[in-house]
């Protein structure tokens, strides 16, 4: 059933068109990821979808009776009441009334809010998004519009919002730069670009295939129109006298190719590692502690960072995080323990909160009270040219702070970071409000970053993308380690009996405190369960001797299939027949490369038994 159509919408900021004629429907099954970089207009669409913003032009057809609830990108409390009454308030607006306020108490609890009778002016900026998003899911709806749910949450917090959407009834419209969560929760993403808005079936990995056939194909269609608009400006050239004879389609056929929308190469960010040498002494923590009141954070934590230490630390909100980077950098001091900063040492912090910003200066001006000039592995750059390197181009440089978008505020923050040249980055939710081309971005940045990097994040596609050692904490104010990225992180806890994040036990799970990893048995992990095993099963043995044969007639499918949709660009019905075919040929030949592995591990140890 369709719930709610945009049809032709165009919005304008400030003489920056932000959406040109965007027009699709929303059904009531559909659960959609909006993507594209800052600025691109997704707040500003999910705002007109969810009515608290009216379009220029356009309208916004919703079906009769159609509930929707929405998440603002900066929702807003009405500072005269509590916390609780301002959730009520919201849910009660917009749906029958019932008794919701023991369930909205527990939840906002849950989503760390320990008085929900406080004032909401006592709460942080991600306490009051956390409770913007209580009221949200508890508000009965068709449609649920959430804009980045998952800032500010912690990895557990994260993974349970996965489940409730995955199993949720009502249709979802969503912006989230959380690359896992996109790829889990939605089956369809919208990305939006310079105004206009291309629809994909299937979550973001699928997205980024399809777009990259889209622009292929683009870029082809757009060779072939130049192409015949040259050949058309020769014909229209050979002169007025012979120019009035000719076809008037013919003409209006130039005319349309000279003013043809081209083809635009998307720009990509560009970070050179800009860091300064780093001599052998870096930082070293030596029994830290820190407590506010009664409330311990950590204890008793000692590390010495190495050159190439890649750190992540996690935890759930609240328990102390950001107050270890402020240890670190110096904006904050332990109760107990010291930090040496090493001679060398030139640390580039980029916080949780963006710095305040004075939004009647120009953006070429903040980043110059930095520096005018930057040594990268270019030579000396200017900071003109570093803006442009992070997407802001000549005419947004000369312009005011205040008209970017907070995801571009976020960005420029991280460049005005970069352009002291630090040595040690430490990056405190670096991915909240970052589109996910600047994610990407930083990521490939951090590749080639010599120098040492501490991260605190919730963003676990990021954690297994950047860090090699995550430090945990745990209920008791100690940090437990944990080698590898975010994934290895959860194995480790699995084996080890731990909660993802605060290191208790399990429910059913014994002797798990010791933060200590467990061995795995060589039994555990064997098809035959500790048997000694003399030879392949007879199925095993026929599946083995046939594999091989079947990998090579899915290769030979999958190349087939991406030579025919080279040649059906055109025909859009075909080629999306043989797009869903090579992803299902695509599929299986991973699924059978991975049981060949298998089985070769398999044969090679009988072999070794033998």
């Amino acid at each position: 059933m369709n719930l709610l159509n945009f049809e032709h919408i165009a919005k304008t900021f400030v003489s920056r068109p932000v959406l040109k004629d965007v027009t699709f429907g929303i059904d009531d099954t559909d659960k959609i990821g909006v993507v594209g970089i800052n600025g691109t207009g997704k707040s500003t669409l999910l705002a007109i979808a969810a009515g608290a913003l009216t379009p220029d032009s356009g309208q916004v057809v919703k079906g009769r009776d159609v509930r929707i609830s929405y998440l603002p990108q900066n929702p807003v409390f009405d500072g005269s009441m509590s916390v609780l009454a301002n959730v009520e308030k919201a849910i009660h607006g917009k749906a029958d009334h019932w008794d919701t306020t023991g369930e909205a108490r527990a939840r906002l609890t849950d989503f760390g809010i320990p008085d929900p009778d406080a004032s909401p002016d006592t709460l942080s900026g991600g306490q009051k998004k956390r409770a913007a998003l209580v009221a949200a899911l508890l508000t009965p709806c068709d449609l649920l519009i959430l804009d980045e749910p998952t800032n500010h949450l912690d990895s557990r917090m994260i993974e349970w919002l996965e489940t409730r959407l995955i199993h949720m009834r009502a249709a979802l419209l969503m912006v989230t730069h959380d690359r896992y969560f996109l790829d889990r929760v939605t089956d369809q993403t919208i990305e939006l670009d310079r105004g206009c808005a291309y629809r994909y079936k299937g979550g973001f990995s699928v997205y980024l295939d399809m777009k990259a056939q889209r622009l292929d194909y683009a870029k082809a269609a757009e060779r072939k129109m130049a192409a015949l608009y040259r050949q058309d400006l020769k014909w229209m050239m050979r002169g007025a006298q012979a120019r009035r004879t000719k076809q008037k389609a013919h003409i209006q056929r130039f005319e349309d190719l000279k003013n043809r929308d081209k083809i635009v190469e998307e720009r990509q960010m560009e970070l050179n590692s800009l860091q300064s040498r780093l001599g052998n002494k870096t930082i070293e923590l030596e029994g830290i502690s820190k407590s506010y009141g009664d409330h311990l954070l950590f204890r008793d934590f000692t590390y010495r960072f190495l050159k190439t230490d890649r750190i992540g630390i996690i935890g759930p909100n609240g328990c102390g995080k950001s107050t270890l980077l402020k240890c670190i950098t110096g904006l904050v001091k332990p109760d107990k323990g010291t930090v040496e900063i090493g001679q060398t040492v030139n640390i580039g912090y980029f916080g949780q909160e963006n710095e305040a910003l004075d939004d009647e200066a120009r953006v070429i001006d903040f980043i110059r009270d930095t520096a005018e000039y930057i040594r990268t592995e270019d030579g000396l750059t200017s900071a003109s040219v570093m803006c442009e390197r992070f997407l802001f181009d000549q005419d947004m440089q000369y312009s005011l702070i205040g008209k970017l978008s907070g995801g571009e505020r976020r960005r420029l923050s991280l460049l005005k970071v970069l352009m002291g040249a630090p040595n040690v980055l430490i990056l405190d939710e670096p991915t909240n409000d970052l589109d996910i081309q600047a994610l990407q971005v930083l990521e490939d940045y951090l590749d080639h970053f010599a120098g040492i990097v501490i991260v605190v994040s919730h963003d676990r596609y990021f954690l297994d993308r950047v860090v090699t050692r995550i430090f945990a904490f745990q209920e008791d104010g100690t940090l437990w380690q944990s080698e590898g990225g975010y994934a290895e992180y959860r194995e480790h806890c699995m084996a080890n009996g731990k909660d993802l994040l605060f290191g208790s036990a399990l429910p059913g799970e014994k002797g798990a405190a010791s933060g200590k990893r467990a061995p795995v048995s060589e039994t555990s992990a064997s098809s035959g369960r500790g048997q000694h095993r003399q030879k392949l099963s007879y199925k095993e043995q026929r599946e083995y001797d046939t594999i091989e044969d079947e990998i090579n007639q899915l290769t030979a499918r999958s190349e087939e299939l991406a030579s025919e949709m080279l040649s059906c660009a055109t025909d859009y019905g075909k080629l999306t027949e043989l797009t869903k075919e090579k992803e299902e040929t695509d599929a299986r030949l991973d699924e059978r490369m991975e049981r060949y592995l298998e089985l070769e591990d398999l044969v090679e140890k009988l072999s070794a038994e033998e």
